[in-house]
């Protein structure tokens, strides 16, 4: 991503290229203004892909020619020249973005970003994000301010393993004479196998698929493999050039517009950018003609002329040092001001970052890079010691400048408790009276949590593990993503019995998964889980923000679980999904004609398959994310009470929904007296936290609510699932 640019010789001199300092400005312009949000650039991450090209291409020339000449090649001196080029601005935009950090974000969070920073100063940052399944085409509400150092991270795994493979693969065919066949034949070898790893990868595993470098090495081969025919691509006829050059800059313009974030990605789709970017580089191989009595080349009209122009050219000189400062900029910015900035807002936030992005090109990258003694290895290696005294410093201090995020205090949890059952068979009466009951203890819990002002030491989960907080199908692969359109074979509990219960809908079905798993284990009963990212279990059509169109993958899903379902005859299907839909978009309004009348429509169809259907209510909404309003208020723990709000707390709303839910035939749970008391909802519920994020509830509190759900389900199904059992359940009463 900052590279020299200069072709590379292969015995044949060598020249700056313009052309891929333009594309360097093509591919930074995309990049940035798909994280500003700008309308119709929502493939613009496909700029990374284009850096990826120009990297390979160029260092696999610079080695080349290097072994070429010499018969060997200086590791202490490349890796100083990387490090002349990389280093300077690279520990100046993790120092300073450790400390703004540091400075706006709540505790857990700055701590998050701290380790975040770490591994970007130790280029593994890919592989952090890789771990945590970060998405980065959907990397939600709170990004990390170092997401896009991930790339930065590949290239210079690549710099470390490249140099010493060119040369194996130099020695292993030094008989034939041939460094460019052998290089050749690595370098296939290389991408082949990358390619597909990625293909592969990209259909099970999406994050490593994207953050690895073994899937991306193919992208980087392809430009070393461009490299190694220069001298062929030297004799390209005009029309050819021009021709290879307008398709390539018209196929990255296609992937920067014509891709989404909820394109499966790299897999085939990133062979659009690769292979544009890689028409475009081998276009520009061609010499321009010089008239013959003229020193100025023959003005081109081909698109590696269009790369040429004055603003392409300022744009890719600062290409690398904006790529490094522009996303905290954007991260960082609604930390700084307290909400989200709408589009003119993030300009002004990506503006700013291209003044920083001037200020450290001109003042750091260019006098460093023109200092000669940097260049040799022993400046390299003294360049490397005093950026890793700075890192460390950087984090010391950002480690120490926030306080730690421990609670005082132990709470003890109550173990909720269902009446013993009078009968083996017990009526509605009886189950009535059991749900009644074990309610009126989660409320009474409830009640007294909300004048609870600490958070206690032994919170669980701690708020720093928090998010990870969540039942297995979100990362067993049975949460399905967007553009999922098949339904998983996701089994839990008695799999082997023939009572089967369905959990089917989105994220917020799935949050409740803890509690069912407990009931299915403990009654016997074989689970199912069906639910996809914001796809409600409602016969409507659903318009996706993400994808900025319908969502048709929704549609197809829902009809492929419902075809499941009527194949599996379960004894009860539970309905559950966010009721944030009509405030996300204005084509679907919860509550409305439309919604009633879908909702209706799915019960009406899951009923005629013999199953008693439960729709559950959902939860009320955060403002913000609790452990972030938590960890900042570790003694004032009612400054993150949630007000009892529209639109998941819609009194109007749950009134309506309910009644069309009854009306159809089916049952309905309104949860919101186990979050409620009063007119405040609680984010602490004794030791337990309610919420992992700013709407999801955490797996120990629905692992806790087990005895009250399974009260109610008893009730809503006339005791198909038996109420908690005939004694005392003390279910999920454990680590107090």
């Amino acid at each position: 991503m900052a590279s020299e640019h200069a072709e590379p010789a292969t015995g044949r001199g060598a020249r700056f290229r313009k052309d891929i300092q333009g594309l360097r400005a093509v591919a930074i312009l995309a990049v940035v203004a798909y994280h500003a949000g700008i309308p119709h650039v929502r493939g613009g991450y496909v700029g990374v892909d284009v850096f990826f090209v120009i990297s390979g291409f160029l260092i696999t020339g610079l080695i080349h020619d290097e072994v070429g000449r010499r018969r060997a090649l200086s590791f202490a001196g490349f890796y100083a020249r990387r490090a002349r080029r990389l280093l300077p601005s690279a520990v100046l935009v993790v120092a300073a973005t450790l400390a703004v950090s540091t400075a706006v974000l709540s505790p857990v969070r700055a701590a998050t970003v701290l380790r975040d920073g770490v591994a970007s100063a130790l280029y593994v940052a890919n592989y952090r994000f890789a771990l945590g399944a970060t998405n980065y085409l959907s990397a939600g509400s709170a990004p990390s301010p170092f997401l896009h150092f991930w790339s930065l991270g590949v290239e210079e795994q690549f710099y470390l393993v490249w140099p010493a493979l060119l040369c194996v693969a130099a020695l292993a065919w030094r008989r034939r004479r041939s460094t460019r066949l052998s290089a050749a034949v690595a370098l296939g070898i290389v991408a082949c196998s990358s390619f597909g790893a990625s293909l592969w990868l990209t259909g099970t595993n999406e994050p490593w698929a994207f953050y690895s470098l073994p899937t991306r090495a193919w992208e980087l081969a392809a430009g070393g493999l461009v490299a190694l025919a220069v001298p062929e691509l030297r004799r390209l006829p005009g029309a050819v050039s021009a021709l290879l050059g307008w398709a390539g800059l018209a196929a990255v313009v296609w992937a920067v517009v014509g891709l989404s974030p909820t394109t499966a990605f790299p897999g085939t789709a990133a062979l659009l950018p690769v292979g544009g970017a890689v028409a475009l580089v081998a276009a520009g191989c061609r010499p321009p003609k010089q008239p013959r009595h003229s020193r100025r080349p023959r003005p081109s009209h081909n698109a590696t002329g269009l790369l040429g122009l004055s603003p392409f050219q300022g744009a890719g000189r600062i290409s690398y040092t904006w790529y490094l400062w522009h996303w905290p900029f954007v991260v960082l910015a609604p930390a700084l001001v307290g909400h989200a900035l709408p589009l003119d807002g993030r300009l002004a936030a990506v503006g700013l970052s291209l003044a920083a992005a001037l200020a450290t090109t001109f003042v750091v990258e260019e006098p460093l890079r023109r200092a000669a003694w940097l260049g040799r290895p022993r400046g390299g290696l003294s360049l490397v010691a005093a950026s890793s005294a700075l890192v460390v410093a950087s984090v010391f201090l950002a480690g120490t400048a926030f306080p730690k995020v421990l609670g005082t205090g132990r709470v003890a949890r109550t173990a909720l408790q269902a009446p013993p059952s009078a009968s083996p068979s017990p009526g509605t009466a009886d189950l009535a009276q059991t749900a009644a009951a074990v309610t009126a203890q989660v409320q009474q819990v409830v009640a007294q949590s909300s004048t609870e002002t600490r958070v206690p030491a032994n919170l669980e989960p701690s708020l720093w593990k928090a998010y990870q907080d969540e039942g297995p199908p979100f990362y067993d692969g049975c949460f399905d993503s967007f553009t999922a359109t098949a339904v998983h074979p996701c089994n839990y509990g008695e799999t082997g019995s023939s009572r089967s219960i369905v959990l089917f809908g989105d994220s917020h079905a799935l949050q409740w998964f803890p509690a069912f798993e407990n009931i299915a284990t403990s009654e016997d009963f074989h689970l199912v889980a069906a639910a996809k990212a914001t796809c409600p279990p409602i016969d409507i059509a659903v318009f996706s923000p993400d994808l900025d169109k319908w969502y048709t993958q929704c549609t197809t899903w829902r009809n492929a679980v419902v075809t499941r379902i009527e194949n599996l005859q379960p004894v009860v299907v539970v309905l559950g999904f966010s009721r944030e839909y009509g405030v996300s978009n204005d084509h679907v309004l919860v509550d409305g004609p439309a919604w009633m009348n879908g909702l209706n429509e799915m019960i009406n169809t899951l009923e005629s398959t013999g199953a008693r259907v439960v729709v559950l209510g959902d939860d009320p909404y955060p403002p913000r994310s609790v452990p972030d309003c938590l960890s900042a208020h570790l003694s004032a723990a009612t400054r993150c009470l949630i007000p009892e709000a529209p639109p998941a707390s819609n009194p109007i709303g749950i009134y309506a929904e309910a009644q069309a839910v009854t009306a159809a035939g089916a049952a309905y749970i309104d949860t919101r007296p186990w979050f409620c008391s009063a007119a405040w909802c609680d984010a602490l519920v004794e030791n337990m936290l309610v919420y992992r994020d700013d709407n999801h509830i955490t797996s120990t509190y629905a692992r806790w609510l087990t005895p009250v759900l399974q009260a109610q389900l008893a009730l809503s199904t006339g005791g198909l699932v038996p109420p908690p059992g005939a004694g005392p359940t003390t279910i999920a009463a454990s680590r107090q």
